[in-house]
């Protein structure tokens, strides 16, 4: 197996969590590419340092988890501006984890974006209850279409659709999920 491949698990149904005092943390260069995980990112994803890091972030990605909703997630950071999200990830068993991640783009002393930070935290109960339909629904969207690009536009035009009917933006929509959360917070 080379460096830049790594065969995917297969997903177990089965979820597991960590402490919601826990944040996990990662960072990588603007190709996605990590550059630091810390120990909680370690012990939940149940990779070592080393198979983390120099791996695209995608490693952990949980196929159940609809790609318009990654698609955004990149075209808001590329753009300079932060997101949050509800994320499905999938350790190296193939056990899923929900998160709630805080993507914000990394600058150097000059300015320039060189890479991306990511905190994740035990996501809210009862916004993850809501979440989950509307992921389903953007995911079943997604397997419609024969092509995979096909499948991520028509899943981001019902994303902007319900967004729009909604009148907020997504962090909005997300913060918006649970009663632990305000509109508020999602303005900062």
């Amino acid at each position: 197996m080379s460096n830049t491949t790594q065969r995917r698990p297969t997903p177990t149904g089965r979820e597991i969590t960590f402490n919601e005092n826990e944040i996990i943390v990662s960072k990588t260069d603007l190709r996605g590419i990590i550059t630091y995980a810390n120990d909680v990112f370690i012990r939940v994803s149940g990779y070592s340092e080393e198979e983390l890091l120099g791996k695209p972030h995608n490693i952990i990605r949980h196929p159940a988890m609809p790609r318009c909703v990654f698609r955004l997630l990149w075209e808001t950071i590329e753009s300079g501006k932060e997101i949050f999200a509800y994320v499905l990830n999938m350790a190296k068993s193939g056990d899923g984890y929900w998160v709630f991640a805080h993507v914000t783009p990394s600058y150097d002393l000059n300015g320039k974006m060189v890479g991306y930070h990511s905190n994740r935290r035990v996501p809210y109960p009862d916004g993850l209850e809501k979440i989950r339909p509307i992921y389903a629904a953007l995911l079943e969207e997604e397997k419609k279409h024969s092509s995979p690009e096909n499948g991520i536009q028509a899943s981001m035009a019902l994303l902007h659709n319900t967004l729009k009917k909604a009148g907020v933006s997504y962090s909005q929509f997300v913060f918006s999920l649970s009663k632990h959360t305000s509109l508020e917070a999602a303005a900062l």
